[in-house]
């Protein structure tokens, strides 16, 4: 008999079928699902309040802001970092444009960057000044002697990535840190989208300037990202965004902008997703146990031992399970499209998997050569359900390698 996690009952959406197949959900790089505690909360906002915030008087908007700044303490004390250090914004890539257009460089300004970021750790720093980026080995871990070359060149924001979302590999970014401290004083932006659904991370201990992740990825409703900042750094920010919300005072000369972080924060935000995000760190925080990291150890050796094993499967990423995340991203044959095959998973299998370049198209480009499947678990998968994937991928390739091979149409 298979055994279930025992928090998957957590989880409503994953007791739909399609055509009578339970769902497998294996797209947790790109969003997790939400557990009821979340749903609850979010639900329990709009039947019992749905005011504003920060506007008004009455009853109704001191309790919906009293819970959202809440929550917002919530979110800060999983990170370690003080309340107004955490600004509350829609993703993490509104998060990363407020600092790459707020820190108001010079259009030449020097910026360090990893080939494996995310578009959203990319594009924003080519936009804002000249970019270039470390390079990586076969596997995808950065090429450290490149970085230390860059750093030489003294560069005004050092943009890291904690965790590849293509190869899954977690850089040692304590070590990146320290390696920046030590050659000039560049301000170091953290894209944590990845890597803090899987591990804590203590702002404390780790001295970066700005850190940058979802809520969505971690349990949490889609529509609120967290930017954390150095008090410092967030006073000499400019803001993305202004209107109502981030001032305290305007007349027909000027304005006075609110404290940080308010002042990053205009217009009405999204509330219940805010209230939920709560929710979502009080059942991440309960389930960060031994057995619980154990059960992501064994996900992941699942993954990869199952890409490794399989001849007409590639995996993009290191062979071995250390220093990563539990996922996988598998180059098919060249003939055989990658997203038809995403498809086929889902409507005949229950599989729920990601095809494409994974909004990191230089690097997927790079190394894998077009796109990829991938396959990403979280806290609510099992092994069986790993093993049951690639059992429905080598019996969708049996037909469909030799269908490709003729130039036959998948249909």
């Amino acid at each position: 008999m298979t055994v279930r996690h025992p928090c998957r009952d957590d989880f409503p959406a994953l007791l739909r079928e399609f055509d009578g197949q339970p769902i497998s959900y294996l797209d947790n790089a790109a969003t997790t699902l939400k557990p009821r505690p979340v749903i609850q909360a979010v639900t329990e906002y709009y039947e019992t309040n749905g005011a504003n915030i920060h506007r008004g008087r009455h009853r109704l908007s001191e309790e919906a802001s009293d819970a959202y700044e809440a929550a917002r303490v919530v979110i800060a004390r999983h990170l370690g970092a003080p309340a107004n250090e955490v600004v509350l914004v829609r993703n993490t890539t509104e998060a990363l444009n407020l600092v790459a257009g707020g820190l108001e460089l010079p259009p030449d300004a020097y910026v360090v960057g990893c080939l494996d970021a995310h578009h959203s750790q990319l594009l924003p720093w080519r936009r804002a000044g000249r970019l270039e980026t470390t390079r990586v080995d076969e596997h995808g871990r950065l090429d450290r002697e490149h970085f230390r070359t860059l750093l030489r060149g003294r560069p005004r924001v050092v943009a890291l990535t904690h965790c590849s979302n293509v190869t899954g590999v977690v850089h040692p970014v304590a070590e990146l840190v320290a390696e920046v401290r030590a050659a000039c004083d560049a301000v170091i932006v953290l894209d944590a989208a990845q890597s803090l659904p899987h591990r804590r991370i203590d702002v404390q201990e780790l001295d970066v300037d700005f850190m940058a992740f979802s809520m969505h990825k971690m349990l949490g409703p889609t529509g609120v990202g967290v930017l954390f900042g150095r008090s410092e750094r967030l006073a000499r920010l400019r803001p993305l965004s202004v209107g109502g919300g981030m001032v305290d005072w305007v007349d027909l000369d000027g304005s006075v902008d609110r404290r940080i972080p308010y002042r990053f924060e205009a217009g009405t935000p999204a509330i219940a997703s805010v209230i939920g995000s709560a929710a979502a760190i009080r059942y991440l925080e309960e389930q960060d146990t031994p057995r619980q990291h154990q059960h992501a150890r064994e996900l992941c050796a699942a993954l990869v031992g199952g890409a490794v094993a399989r001849p007409g499967v590639r995996l993009i990423g290191p062979p071995g399970t250390a220093g990563r995340i539990a996922l996988a991203s598998l180059r098919l044959d060249d003939r055989i499209p990658a997203g038809e095959v995403a498809r086929l998973l889902s409507d005949s299998y229950g599989y729920m998997v990601r095809s494409g370049h994974m909004c990191a198209q230089p690097l997927v480009s790079g190394m894998a050569g077009g796109e990829v499947l991938r396959v990403s678990a979280y806290l609510y998968n099992d092994v069986p359900e790993i093993e049951g994937f690639y059992q429905a991928l080598d019996e969708l390739l049996s037909w469909i390698a030799p269908a490709a091979a003729t130039g036959e149409k998948l249909s």
